[in-house]
């Protein structure tokens, strides 16, 4: 039995139409898009400061019929 939704990360050298392609290949049509933001914590007198530096793209899919 397979699963009826999965996630899948965008790789780090891939584009949002090979991951859509990726998908569609394992039987999967998206549904979602999450895009998560990675920071850069550094210290600033002390204090924590937060810089964004890149986001993460997590696709999920849901199990054609």
């Amino acid at each position: 039995m397979s699963k009826v939704k999965k996630t899948f990360e965008l790789g780090e050298n891939e584009t949002i139409d090979e991951c859509l392609e990726r998908m569609k290949v394992e039987g999967y049509t998206p549904i979602r898009r999450i895009e998560k933001p990675i920071f850069l914590e550094e210290k600033a007198n002390g204090k924590p400061i937060y810089t964004p530096i890149k986001r993460k793209i997590i696709f999920e899919g849901k199990k054609d019929e």
